[in-house]
């Protein structure tokens, strides 16, 4: 149901998707007076503990969408792999933030590549599509070696495998089952941090501070906030974020994902049209958070401010914690509370599977130094990757 912009505390509001990222926005639009609906297939997911009604339809379900519109003055989304087409359904008779067609960039790796560098005049690593087997045949020597990733469906690492020759990349792209992908050249890192940036209806955007982050098995396990890296690095990577979000003409929270190279310079890689894994420290870290400013886009409320109060070290929890081998156990969450500075937030999953993303933790410390140091008893304390 369509209403007038701003949408005050009491109005009720739509979420696609029920995984965690719906969850924690569920908790601050709660905080600040708004009732969400989730809509969700699955059977009590996560979000649905904390929101007001859950419709157990599909994305693409017409009662579903209809269900959604009729019972919310706007609607988000809590990861892009959502048709867009829904998006556009709801945008008829809601408001849709963010729009369908910047979720559709999204969701293709070529179109995204192309649209960051050719229309929000952005850097990206060395591409080209390959479409099938004959695009192998006349890709540029040069891109090689480079990694070969799925143009849709692709995250945490998953549909992606490293090429070194054009055998390897004719084996890889066999073994991804002949589907759209994408190659890109590998580059030399530096550094991989990313960009949490909101932008409302009037055109203002807003930005929390540069996070770096770091990966183990293709899924992120570490985030430090502030990133460590140059002044003139961040103040790069910010720009371009901001050129990215205008160019989309885009209402909600954006996250992009950069590259930083040895030589310093900054590349684009991927975006996520939702608040993301590495904007989690903002809950503790930050005068407000991803999750408030997705709120307050999608209200037409104004945007928060989002300095950071304290240094922040968060690290992912998955489910490889709750095991010991084979034997099934809780973690030592006891030693792991009476380290200072630790805010655990564990995302209401029933059960524990390995890789699967369970909560995070997030420390806090007077320095950056402290923080890391506080980060660093706890993963001795669960077994997790040390912090660097």
């Amino acid at each position: 149901m369509k209403k007038t912009m701003p949408l005050n505390p009491g109005s009720d509001l739509g979420m696609m998707g029920g995984g965690q990222l719906g969850r924690m926005f569920a908790i601050e639009a709660a905080y600040m007076g708004y009732h969400v609906t989730v809509l969700e297939p699955g059977q009590c997911p996560p979000a649905a503990e904390v929101s007001l009604h859950h419709i157990e339809k599909g994305y693409t379900a017409p009662e579903g969408l209809q269900m959604l519109a009729q019972r919310c003055a706007a609607v988000s989304t809590e990861f892009e792999n959502v048709p867009a087409q829904a998006l556009d359904t709801l945008a008829n008779d809601c408001f849709v933030a963010p729009p369908g067609r910047a979720v559709a960039y999204a969701q293709d790796r070529n179109a995204e590549k192309a649209f960051i560098e050719n229309e929000a005049k952005v850097p990206v690593a060395p591409n080209c599509p390959i479409l099938s087997q004959s695009d192998i045949d006349t890709i540029e020597p040069s891109l090689l070696p480079g990694i070969l990733k799925t143009a849709r469906l692709g995250y945490d690492g998953k549909g992606q495998v490293t090429v070194n020759t054009i055998e390897e990349l004719k084996a890889a792209f066999e073994s991804l089952n002949r589907v759209e992908c994408i190659l890109e050249k590998r580059l030399k890192l530096h550094r991989e941090v990313s960009v949490i940036i909101a932008r409302g209806a009037d055109g203002q955007t807003a930005t929390f501070p540069v996070c770096e982050n770091r990966h183990s098995r293709g899924i992120l396990a570490q985030t430090v906030m502030p990133a460590r890296v140059p002044q003139q690095t961040s103040i790069k990577a910010l720009a371009y974020a901001t050129q990215i979000i205008n160019a989309l003409r885009y209402v909600g929270v954006l996250c992009i994902e950069f590259f930083v190279l040895e030589d310093g310079s900054v590349v684009a890689n991927e975006m996520a049209p939702r608040p993301h894994n590495s904007g989690h420290a903002t809950i503790d870290a930050c005068w407000s958070n991803q999750f408030e400013q997705q709120l307050r886009c999608m209200t037409g409320q104004p945007l928060a401010d989002t300095t950071q109060h304290s240094p922040a070290v968060m690290l992912n929890l998955l489910g490889d914690i709750w095991f010991d081998g084979d034997t099934y156990r809780d973690p030592d969450w006891q030693k792991v509370l009476a380290v200072p500075g630790v805010k655990l937030h564990l995302y209401g999953k029933t059960q524990a599977r390995r890789a699967r993303k369970m909560g995070h933790i997030t420390c806090l410390g007077q320095t950056l130094e402290q923080a890391l140091e506080r980060a660093k008893n706890v993963a001795a304390i669960l077994n997790l990757p040390e912090p660097i």
